[in-house]
């Protein structure tokens, strides 16, 4: 038993200064946009009830959501697919896959950006070179809506993506695909029956990790956007720094923070934590 209450003394002692830096980076000044919210204009609670009455608001938090959803489908498949090849692949596929992987990394998000603007507006190198051959006669509308800020996200998140899916993917026993080989079953069946199911907590992990970072995403959908597809992290930025609407701006951001936390309890309450990585 001592021993048991010396490992928890030393666990305790050990993560004291995360918990103390977390508190004073995080927690703190969660509460006092918590205040913010239930304090101004005026005592109450009135800035949600505005949360749930203007339609504005719900229109932000419907497309934020349907984008994130989106983004989240795309960048889970897309780092699947890379998963695969990156953990299966022959030595020469598994570097060219981790320089794809890495490479973003170095690369900020804004030039990411203006570099997927450059490519997607109307006078870009896609809708450019697609009228050159004659495939359209206008540009396409690849910016300045959802679809462009899903694409941008998307290839932002990916590379987050792939670690969960990677490692739960390096984790299967090779032994029961064997099984399922021997037992005479196609390499699709093995997939769909076998493979996938036995990854499938490396799946939601990335969607987890995914999704929630999707949800606070400002600069790609601020650009690529360009102010038609308005999601929850740019309101709160128009609601306080150019209305300003600081209560509303403050109670936005506090229902986000608990919408992600209570999703993020609900996945924790039915996945086991430690297969997700």
């Amino acid at each position: 038993m001592r021993g048991i209450g010396n490992n928890w003394k030393s666990a305790a002692l050990m993560m004291a200064p995360l918990l103390l830096f977390l508190g004073l980076c995080y927690a703190i000044p969660f509460l006092g946009v918590a205040r913010w919210s239930v304090t101004l204009p005026e005592p109450g609670l009135g800035q949600y009830a505005v949360l749930v009455s203007d339609p504005l608001v719900q229109s932000v938090f419907m497309r934020t959501f349907r984008i994130c959803i989106a983004v989240t489908v795309v960048s889970v498949a897309a780092a699947y697919a890379i998963s695969v090849v990156w953990v299966r692949g022959t030595p020469s596929q598994r570097i060219f896959v981790e320089f794809c992987i890495l490479i973003p990394f170095w690369i900020s998000v804004l030039t990411r950006a203006f570099g997927w603007v450059a490519l997607l507006s109307n006078r870009g190198l896609i809708n450019t070179w697609l009228q050159a051959i004659g495939v359209i006669s206008q540009p396409l509308a690849l910016v300045r809506n959802e679809f462009g800020v899903i694409v941008g996200m998307s290839h932002f998140l990916i590379p987050f993506a792939v670690f969960p899916i990677a490692s739960a993917i390096r984790s299967l026993d090779e032994r029961v695909l064997l099984a399922a080989r021997g037992m005479g079953a196609s390499r699709t069946r093995i997939f769909w029956t076998v493979f996938l199911p036995m990854t499938r907590a490396g799946i939601v992990g990335a969607a987890l990790i995914v999704f929630v970072f999707a949800l606070g995403f400002f600069v790609t959908p601020a650009i690529l956007g360009g102010g038609r597809s308005v999601m929850i992290a740019e309101l709160i930025y128009l609601r306080i720094f150019q209305s300003p609407d600081w209560g509303l701006g403050a109670a936005i951001s506090v229902v986000l923070v608990v919408a992600v936390g209570a999703l993020m309890a609900v996945v924790m309450r039915f996945v086991n934590p430690r297969r997700m990585v």
